[in-house]
């Protein structure tokens, strides 16, 4: 048994006399100063698919969880991350990261959630508000991001039981990356719509 899947067992065991509250907190511990990469999906798969009529509250309480976690992040950022950013990341990396928000806006926040470690979602968390991102977009961005990655795992749990834990396991580079995509197509679909929207009112 790797490490990952001892540390997943051992907090499957602790937390499943609580449900959705465990959930919660381990999201919350996780998205804010824990490191625990899959553990938060493969439990939500887990519940899931021991209760499937719980999963939409697993799955809420999963991301309301992981949206705290990021609020702790963004208030760090907010009251002084750019001294710890600089402290831990090299200018270059940094100015990378800035760019990519003043180019794609909330979607810097979207995208990085929806994918697999090492994707370092929480460099992007803490910048969002180092760099002044407001707090409603930020919000939204990460409601957005975890709400669909936590219900699609939930879904796909109840659909197809212990083999989704193991497909998600395998794939979960390949699924990020085509929400990712699917997202940023919408995104560009919406600007379209509204450009022209604008250009037939003028």
């Amino acid at each position: 048994m790797t490490v990952f899947e001892t540390v997943s067992v051992w907090l499957r065991d602790l937390l499943l006399p609580y449900g959705g509250t465990g959930l919660m907190v381990l999201a919350i511990c996780d998205s804010s100063f824990l490191s625990l990469p899959e553990v938060n999906d493969v439990l939500l798969m887990t519940f899931s698919i021991s209760h499937p009529e719980g999963m939409l509250k697993y799955a809420v309480l999963t991301t309301l969880g992981s949206v705290a976690g990021c609020a702790l992040l963004y208030a760090v950022g907010r009251k002084g991350g750019e001294a710890f950013l600089r402290r831990r990341f090299k200018d270059e990396r940094l100015a990378k990261i800035h760019n990519w928000y003043r180019r794609y806006g909330v979607l810097a926040v979207i995208i990085p959630s929806l994918l697999p470690p090492p994707t370092p979602f929480k460099i992007f968390v803490l910048s969002a508000g180092t760099f002044g991102i407001s707090w409603t977009k930020f919000l939204g961005a990460v409601i957005v991001g975890r709400g669909i990655r936590y219900f699609s795992e939930g879904i796909l749990a109840v659909l197809y039981g212990p083999s989704a834990i193991q497909f998600v396991h395998d794939n979960y580079g390949r699924i990020g990356f085509v929400m990712a995509v699917v997202i940023v197509a919408c995104e560009v679909v919406f600007v379209f719509a509204r450009r022209r929207m604008r250009s037939i009112v003028v």
